[in-house]
């Protein structure tokens, strides 16, 4: 061990056996990375808990008494602090945790095995809460392969998927928080949520990692839906 710039001691990983390097340099960021060790001495059960924290702490949309569906839930860090600060082991709030993993259980929290890319997801969610949420989260990102624009779209793809979730099942003036990743390639992603919230806006908590392209869209003041000719919903342009 030696200590690093900030005077913390570093652990290194040495190679050896079947271990490849990414595996080494993964472990010795887990390791090394202070929020994952804080977010064992706090309970909770992953580091990215202490991103929507930051995040709510400066935009207040995690209010007392609300809805909240965190679709991907597993492990649960985000529905730990969500279901904290809405009340819902208090019975005050609901968090409904969607996953196609199974994920341990979490008091206040609700959790359903369900595809949200299904087409009949934001239908069963809509029946399953009776009425529409205040509030969707995504903390989602897609297996990489480590071809560059391969991984971009298909993390594209799954945001979109969850914004388009989202406005299912969103009331009007709700909030949609969703993970994505810097890239020229949301361009079409961003117009569309300026068109169905009225604050949009990219976000980086001090707990994402810096040399991490990771960052969020916050987009807040969600316009509502309007009856669709077709026979369903669409959002609202006003």
């Amino acid at each position: 061990m030696a200590k690093d710039s900030t005077g913390r001691l570093h652990v290194t990983v040495k190679t050896g056996g079947k271990r490849k390097l990414s595996s080494k340099l993964w472990l010795e960021r887990q390791l090394n990375d202070p929020y994952v060790a804080r977010a064992k001495r706090d309970g909770l059960r992953s580091r990215a808990a202490y991103k929507l924290i930051e995040i709510d702490d400066k935009y207040h949309f995690l209010k007392p008494g609300i809805t909240v569906v965190d679709l991907g839930a597993a492990p649960g860090g985000w529905s730990q602090v969500a279901a904290k600060r809405v009340g819902a082991a208090e019975g005050k709030g609901r968090v409904i945790a969607i996953d196609l993993l199974d994920m341990p259980e979490i008091s206040g929290v609700s959790f359903a095995r369900l595809d949200f890319l299904s087409h009949d997801a934001p239908a069963r969610l809509l029946e399953m809460i009776g009425g529409r949420a205040e509030l969707v989260l995504s903390d989602m990102a897609a297996n990489t392969t480590g071809h560059r624009k391969t991984d971009q779209l298909r993390i594209l793809g799954l945001v979109e998927g969850a914004a388009a979730f989202a406005a299912d099942v969103l009331k009007p003036g709700g909030t949609f928080v969703a993970k994505v990743f810097q890239s020229g390639a949301d361009a079409a992603l961003m117009t569309q949520l300026k068109r169905d919230f009225a604050s949009v806006k990219h976000v980086k908590p001090a707990s994402s990692r810096q040399d991490s392209s990771e960052r969020y869209v916050l987009a807040m003041g969600f316009r509502g839906v309007t009856p669709d000719p077709r026979g369903g919903l669409t959002p609202s342009c006003g």
